[in-house]
Order: structure tokens, then sequence, then C-alpha cells
């Protein structure tokens, strides 16, 4: 099948508030050439991989991310390109950079794409326990601790490796002892609610506002046998939802966090935990100061570059 690419040329910031969006246009997947991986694969040991790799000989963007939606036949993108455009350049009313904010299209062929990428995508460890792996790859963890999330790019491959994502992994990590009920609220590839079954989690509820995105979580969530209770539906954050859950996990912009807030606080018991990420560098304060006036006590905030993840508690009568 001949497919229509659409490119945006963006920050690294930017990457995920701009697949978002260009999912909810209709793309069937994004492929993110994202700099600051390739800086990552420098520093990994591929001879004890039995891989010979050079980084500099893979073809990357030099500086920024490349955020790449393929659209199917059906879509005529000429008519979208200028609404996507435009909403990428209102995404600085969120405090985000997105310049230079190019837009561009292009045919491409679904095998030849395929095959390119398949090539130079490997596992990433994300944290100490926690290892992201494609489908395709045959990979045996290196310690008794590791754990694996398999992921399908198919056309769509969400890496791991964004700041945002590490931190939520690094929160989960903290606050998971065992047996907790989980909600995941954005849950887009579904990595967080697998991430947490292999933390020990018990009961996952997974949402996220695109059909789209819970289409491609529940196919993630099937190459993952511990995932396999995992329930995953389609829905506005948590409007309507009810039901208490011991940790909710939220990925998102903080522009969307703020009215989560008092949603989470609804479903959370005395101690639960509320962890948030995907909050740039200026609108943690707000988080932070939105949390505290919901009467979250903060536990932990932790830093990636420019982005903040949040652990926040909600206390009972004697803390």
């Amino acid at each position: 099948m001949d497919w229509t690419a659409v490119t945006v040329k963006t920050t690294n910031e930017a990457v995920e508030a701009v697949s978002n969006l260009l999912m909810e246009h209709g793309a069937s997947g994004v492929q993110i050439d994202d700099q600051a991986d390739y800086e990552q694969f420098r520093h990994v040991d591929w001879a004890s991989k039995g891989e010979i790799l050079n980084v500099d000989e893979i073809p990357h963007v030099q500086s920024g991310a490349h955020v790449t939606a393929y659209f199917p036949a059906t879509v005529f993108v000429p008519e979208i390109v200028p609404e996507i455009k435009q909403q990428v350049e209102g995404l600085t009313q969120f405090g985000l950079a997105v310049e230079p904010a190019e837009v561009v299209t292009d045919k491409v062929d679904e095998t030849n794409w395929a095959t390119a990428w398949q090539k130079y995508y490997h596992p990433v460890q994300v944290t100490r326990f926690l290892t992201v792996v494609p489908s395709w790859e045959d990979y045996t963890p290196q310690h008794a601790d590791e754990r694996l999330i398999v992921l399908d790019p198919g056309m769509a491959f969400g890496t791991g490796t964004h700041p945002t994502t590490k931190l939520s992994m690094q929160a989960l990590e903290m606050v998971i002892h065992g047996g907790e009920r989980l909600i995941d609220v954005g849950t887009g590839s579904g990595v967080l609610s697998i991430a947490a079954k292999q933390l020990g989690v018990g009961d996952v509820r997974a949402y996220d506002l695109d059909q789209v995105a819970v289409d491609s979580a529940q196919k993630n969530l099937a190459l993952n046998p511990v995932a396999s209770t995992v329930k995953v539906a389609a829905n506005n954050l948590l409007t309507g939802i009810s039901g208490e859950a011991d940790i909710i996990v939220a990925n998102i912009l903080a522009e969307v966090i703020i009215p989560l807030i008092p949603q989470a606080w609804a479903l959370l018991p005395v101690h639960g935990y509320f962890v948030t990420s995907g909050i740039i560098s200026d609108k943690v304060s707000d988080i932070l100061a939105a949390q505290r006036q919901q009467g979250f006590r903060i536990i932990q905030t932790l830093k990636m570059g420019d982005w903040y993840g949040v652990i926040a508690q909600k206390p009972g009568e004697d803390d």
C-alpha cells in the first residue's frame, strides 16, 4: 500500500504533542526521528549485543526532531495540512517551543519504510528494571530483575526514550510495591500500563481520548502476556469514571493535567499516589500550585532536561 507521509519539523520537547495532534487527524501511525535518541545510541556498547553500528552512518536529524505521520490513500492530505500547521504553531500557547514548525508531505511505500526502520531499531533500557523491545527482536534480559515491554511499531512506535515517558516509568518504580489498582490516563501506546503490570500492579484501567490510540494500545497489550488483564477504553480524562485507584498516572500536557487534578483527587484513597509527567519547565510551578491547592502533598519532583514529573499523594487527617 502507498501512504502519504506528513513530516513536522519541530523540537524534542514538542514531539509527544505533535504526535498526538497528527493521530487526531487520522494518521495510521507516526515515526519519530529525534536527535536526542541518536545521542543515546552513541553510548551503547553495540559490540556486546552482537551488533556493528556506527550511529553517524544512520541518516538522522542533526538537531531537534522530525515527527512523520502516515496517512492512507483514503485521507485527502492536502486538505488537512494547513490545519496541521496552524495547530502545531498553536502549541506555543502551552509553553512548548515548536520552531521551525515546518510541515512537508511525501509519498512512501510501506514495505520500504518498515524494512529501513527495523534495521536500525534496537531494545532500549529505559530504567534500571524496564527495557522496551521491538517485537521483531529476539532479546534476552541482561539481568534477573530486567522486565521487558514488547511493542510492535507497525506504522507507529513509541521508543520509550522521550524524557516524559522515562520520568513516568521512574516514578512508577518508586511508588509501586505490588498489588495496587492503577489508572493510566492518556495511555497512548499503552507503554505505561505494560510497565505498571511488569512492576507488579494488580488491576489496571487505561483510557485515551482517541480511539486510534486505544486500538494501538490494545495491540501492544496483546504482545505482553503480563498485561492481558488491562482494560483499555476511550474516555475524556476521568469524566464519568468511578471506582478507586491506588495510583493514577498521566503523561500528558500540563494544560490537560489541570482539569484532571480534581478528578484524580476524587478517585484516590488516602495515601494514594498521583503521578504526572509531560510538564515543561515553565509550567511546573502552575502544576505544583494547583495540586497543593487541591490538597495533594508533593512527595517528589523529577527532572530530565526541560521536562518534569511529579509524584503527589493524597494525605490523611494525621499527615
